[in-house]
């Protein structure tokens, strides 16, 4: 008879033929949410399979439905239509496991274009405006949130044209992810849409210097790596995150322009991604905040276009 082993209960369960996970689980005593009530209209009952998934049997009409909907990655799979094949052991974890779990399994259904947690290779780019504390204390409040505005409507429509994400407004900061609808031309997109966010902010500077009489630069900092995208949220809140070490290191990165005194800097990964179309002033072993080692980081060269370099 095949066998189920279910985390964190550290429990051996047995299953029957023809019999779901689900129903062995709650036949034995574990208390596995299913909201719907097993019939494939809600996700509160879904396990992730650690071992043993071509024990079980192939997704059905009724799991695949929810699953294409929920982007479900394949070792996610509804217990409440997955049966066991043969004699064979399959071992999973349950990730939701009470009452507010449940509740928010539920806002899946509410959210039908949401993404759960996927491991993605996403370049990350942060920008922030130089010397904006100085800049902020020249201007009446209510003119500081007109110049943010003006300024981040300007980098939204120069990200959006280069396949980019504006993942989160920080202050004066920008972070921008670039790889998740075009992920071949994740790094090419992210350097051309830096070069463009500098030219943006020339272009904004003579209304400035006119209103003002004042002006500012940016500074942005770029990685490439892998990273994990998901919605987050709650109480009506939510937006599409990316959460991991290439975060960390984009931010840090661009945290460094202000010590090395440059203003666009890159991680090696984004060099070899890039090849020989880019071109760099210098490379340079830093320490980063936080991280352990030297990291090496590049200058990108703002006055050699990619399509002029031999």
């Amino acid at each position: 008879m095949a066998q189920l082993y279910a985390l964190p209960d550290e429990r051996l369960l047995t299953i029957a033929p023809g019999e779901t996970i689900l129903a062995a689980t709650l036949r034995q005593g574990i208390d596995h949410v299913h909201a719907c009530g097993g019939q494939a209209k809600c996700s509160t009952c879904r396990i992730h399979v650690l071992d043993g998934l071509v024990n079980c049997s192939p997704r059905n009409a009724s799991e695949l439905a929810l699953t294409t909907r929920l982007h479900l990655p394949e070792p996610v799979r509804l217990a409440c239509q997955t049966t066991v094949t043969g004699s064979g052991t399959v071992r999973f974890a349950r990730p939701v496991l009470d009452r507010l779990d449940m509740e928010l399994a539920a806002q899946d259904l509410q959210h039908p274009d949401q993404q759960l947690g996927q491991l993605k290779q996403v370049a990350v780019l942060f920008s922030d405006i130089a010397d904006y504390t100085v800049l902020a204390d020249q201007l009446p409040p209510y003119d500081v949130v007109h110049v943010l505005n003006r300024y981040f409507g300007v980098m939204s429509e120069v990200v959006a044209a280069h396949h980019g994400y504006i993942s989160d407004f920080i202050g004066d900061g920008l972070m921008v992810v670039f790889g998740l609808s075009h992920p071949a031309t994740a790094v090419t997109d992210a350097l051309a849409a830096g070069r463009a966010m500098f030219r943006a902010v020339a272009q904004l500077n003579p209304y400035l210097q006119q209103m003002y009489r004042c002006a500012f630069h940016i500074r942005i900092g770029l990685h490439y790596g892998e990273a994990v995208v998901g919605h987050i949220g709650g109480n009506g809140f939510r937006k599409l995150a990316t959460i991991g070490d290439t975060v960390n290191v984009a931010s840090r990165i661009e945290s460094a322009n202000k010590e090395y005194g440059t203003t666009f800097l890159v991680s090696e990964a984004v060099v070899a991604a890039a090849g020989p179309a880019l071109a760099v002033r210098q490379g340079f072993l830093a320490p980063l905040k936080g991280k352990l080692g030297m990291h090496r980081l590049y200058e990108v060269d703002l006055a050699v276009e990619p399509d002029k370099v031999e």
